[in-house]
């Protein structure tokens, strides 16, 4: 059983400067929710109340949006605003998170390194801070499940434009299922015509407890960071990896792009604001063809 997550949340969000300058990417709202908040939902929803957040400098406020706000839920008290005040009361309430600091930036195999001593000799989930999974069944949910029956390492993976290969981390291997392959390979931005598969790593993993002596062996690559795909590469050699392909579409929040995009689907999605949206975007449409 899947007792504990792991959110590594330290990365500086240089890609959204200057919003991130003091900001962490993570608190960037998806409408009036912050996207680490969603993060959260989803490890909970998968069953999981046991979370630590790896954070950095600058974070703090990632560990003040989970605490609870007395003086803000006087005032909501005072304003009868009930409906509001269980909102606040509950997401301080949602889970069990646990914080810690990564005390410089050195990759995500390093982040994930400093959850040893929190998770133990225990498989544990991995769901990274800046991206928001809109599923039915919640995709670290999918993973567990495969956990379950394959007793190994797992990685959310999902279908890329074979063009498009050479952004991602790609995975290769035999296929067990539909959506399952169990791995021979992993490659870091594969060039086009050397790539395993369009099958990109998804930012989900359930993780054995061996993969931080795997870490430890991992010398410095990309960015001269330790990579966690390169710590996964040596624990290949020792143990079986699996994919999974999940089922849902994955919104990375460290893209501007998509962080848009993101927000559009959600507030479509929004039962008090989605069919004025829309007739705004059809008039925003029109006026722009």
């Amino acid at each position: 059983m899947i007792k504990k997550a792991v959110i590594p949340a330290a990365g500086l969000g240089t890609r959204f400067l200057p919003a991130t300058k003091a900001q962490p990417k993570e608190m960037l709202p998806i409408i009036d929710m912050p996207t680490i908040q969603y993060v959260v939902q989803e490890a909970v929803d998968s069953g999981i109340e046991d979370i630590l957040i790896i954070t950095g400098k600058g974070k703090r406020s990632i560990e003040d949006h989970f605490d609870r706000n007395y003086e803000l839920e006087t005032r909501l008290e005072e304003k009868e605003d009930e409906a509001l005040l269980l909102e606040m009361r509950r997401l301080s309430d949602m889970a069990d998170i646990h914080f810690v600091r990564q005390k410089e930036l050195n990759g995500l195999g390093d982040a994930i390194y400093y959850a040893r001593h929190h998770v133990g000799n225990e498989p544990f989930a991995v769901l990274l801070g800046d991206t928001i999974m809109d599923s039915v069944i919640p995709v670290t949910q999918q993973l567990i499940d495969t956990y379950d029956q394959y007793r190994g390492t797992v990685i959310a993976v999902e279908e890329v434009p074979t063009d498009k290969v050479n952004r991602y981390g790609i995975v290769g291997g035999t296929t067990l299922s539909d959506s399952i392959m169990e791995l021979n390979n992993l490659v870091e931005k594969p060039a086009i015509d050397a790539a395993p598969s369009n099958l990109a790593i998804a930012g989900r993993y359930i993780l054995t407890p061996d993969i931080f002596a795997a870490i430890e062996q991992t010398p410095k690559g990309k960015n001269n960071e330790i990579q966690l795909t390169d710590a996964m590469l040596l624990l290949l050699k020792r143990e079986n990896i699996y994919s999974h392909r999940i089922e849902g579409k994955r919104h990375d929040i460290g893209n501007k792009l998509d962080f848009l995009k993101t927000t559009v689907e959600f507030a479509l999605k929004r039962k008090e604001f989605s069919a004025p949206f829309l007739k705004f975007l059809k008039e925003i449409v029109a006026e722009h063809s």
